[in-house]
């Protein structure tokens, strides 16, 4: 039994240094871009952003009802969203069934379903604020590093802009909007961050599945290295006489008795972030039944005739510049959503009354057909609704239905729609991802920079740890390379080392 004992351990030692001589660049990578990320995401165009940048509507352009527009496409079946935007200086409807999306001006009713350069380089001058004609065109039909995503492929052609001073802008060909945004600060800390960290290199990245497969590979193969060099650590460490080594492996030994679990869990969760289980990690099904409630069958176009998207802009008067009026329902019933700059939002009812929200008691009889096991306010950010950049809106209306996932929704009464979900198993992927990834804590949020110092800490002590095992892996391979040089040289002319 004790030689089986020994053999199980140098066989541990052995995978682990070996595994480390081939995974140590990679996980001081990962620390190290992980840190850049803290600060740097992936460049994007959020829909905050979107409102942000996007020109107010004018109440006396808008000539047209939804109904109206809508007609001009003579479509056979009601669309699925409708939204009322300003596109090239004019107030224009955005219809939405399925991934099929039509334009239809308000003012005229002319319908945009070609995109020419002029009103390309119009939009991207809109949206960046720079001057069109002084932008340098380049016509995508294949993606870029900043392309690559999956969602941008229905996009293609996208016409890139980019100016001197290095904002670009990218324009999709399809729908004539600013589908991705980047600057020279945004892109160095992708280079920093995002995308050595998610291997978002654009050759590896095109490919979806082979990606995938890649990252969740490396990660799980580099968790097995981690849970071995914790049980190495722990196996060779001694009360009596401390860590057997000198030098940079006692350095890595002592690491890793502190920070070898942090390293485990974080290529763990790193793994899990790639969705490899996704029936552990779905969403819940309850939410489809509140959403649903708390929408209601959806109402015609017509049955927003009792107050012309005009007269609701105009309603809006003295409260803020609208920029999105979205055509709504609760409960089955029509009402417009107007939304500004800066997260604002009201609610316009068919009466003409403009509203900051649903009531909690409106939300709770929208789902009166629901099973309820739980029902609260939420005031503050909790457990499974927590957000460190405080995007998320508060206060929600937190509701736990009787079924067998015991899904859990928080609602906005701004909105009355739902914002956060979970069931039983994406409350375990919620920990075993985000919660063992970015220390998704709302106590380290709320007493900021709490989560930073805490997170820090964690980050550099692995990049520490990874740091002695790639100084460890030079020491092995140069020892074993001079070893096999001086072999070389010893051996007989004309004779082989093998023989």
């Amino acid at each position: 039994m004790k030689t089986l004992k020994i053999r199980i351990k140098k066989f541990a030692i052995l995978c682990h240094r070996w595994m480390g001589v081939a995974f140590c660049l990679l996980f001081s990578f990962w620390f190290l871009s992980g840190i850049a990320m803290m600060y740097w995401d992936f460049p994007s165009v959020r829909a905050e952003e979107r409102l942000e940048r996007a020109a107010a509507l004018d109440p006396s352009k808008v000539l047209l009802s939804a109904e109206e527009a809508y007609g001009k496409l003579n479509a056979k079946r009601e669309p699925e969203q409708t939204q009322l935007l300003t596109f090239d200086g004019r107030p224009a409807y955005q219809f939405r069934s399925g991934r099929e999306q039509s334009l239809v001006y308000a003012d005229d009713g002319a319908i945009q379903s070609q995109f020419d350069l002029e009103l390309i380089r119009r939009t991207a001058a809109a949206f960046t604020g720079q001057p069109g004609d002084a932008a340098q065109l380049e016509m995508l039909r294949e993606p870029d590093q900043w392309t690559i995503a999956g969602n941008f492929r229905v996009h293609q052609p996208i016409a890139k802009f980019s100016w001197a001073d290095g904002e670009v802008a990218y324009v999709s060909g399809k729908t004539g909007e600013v589908v991705q945004h980047t600057t020279t600060a945004s892109r160095i800390g992708a280079y920093l961050g995002a995308i050595p960290h998610w291997l978002y290199f654009t050759p590896l990245r095109k490919n979806q599945p082979l990606w995938s497969q890649v990252v969740i590979w490396l990660s799980g193969v580099g968790t097995i290295m981690a849970a071995l060099g914790m049980v190495v650590g722990i196996w060779m460490y001694s009360p009596k006489r401390g860590v057997p080594y000198a030098g940079q492996k006692r350095l890595h030994t002592i690491l890793g008795l502190f920070f070898g679990i942090v390293t485990c869990t974080w290529s763990f969760s790193g793994m899990m972030s790639m969705d490899p289980f996704p029936a552990a990690s779905r969403g819940a099904r309850g939410n489809s039944e509140v959403s649903k409630a708390l929408q209601g069958k959806r109402p015609p176009l017509s049955a927003y005739a009792a107050q012309h998207p005009r007269q609701a802009l105009e309603a809006m008067a003295g409260q803020f510049p609208v920029k999105s009026l979205e055509l709504s329902s609760f409960d089955g019933k029509p009402f417009y959503q107007a939304l500004g700059g800066n997260r604002q939002k009201r609610i316009l009812l068919p009466d003409g009354a403009v509203r900051s929200g649903f009531s909690q008691d409106q939300l709770q009889n929208a789902l009166r057909n629901c099973s309820i096991r739980e029902s609260r306010l939420v005031t503050e950010y909790e457990l499974y609704y927590v957000d460190r950049q405080h995007r998320r809106p508060l206060p929600v209306l937190y509701i736990e239905l009787n079924d067998a996932e015991k899904t859990g929704s928080y609602i906005d009464p701004a909105t009355g729609r739902v914002v956060q979900s979970y069931g039983s198993r994406s409350r375990w992927n919620r920990w075993l991802y985000r919660g063992l990834h970015s220390m998704d804590l709302p106590l380290l949020y709320k007493y900021r920079p709490a989560w930073d110092l805490v997170v820090l800490t964690l980050m550099l002590g692995g990049t520490a740890l990874c740091i002695t095992s790639v100084v460890i892996a030079w020491l092995v391979l140069r020892r074993k390379y001079f070893a096999f040089g001086r072999r070389l040289r010893v051996a007989a002319p004309g004779r082989s080392i093998l023989e």
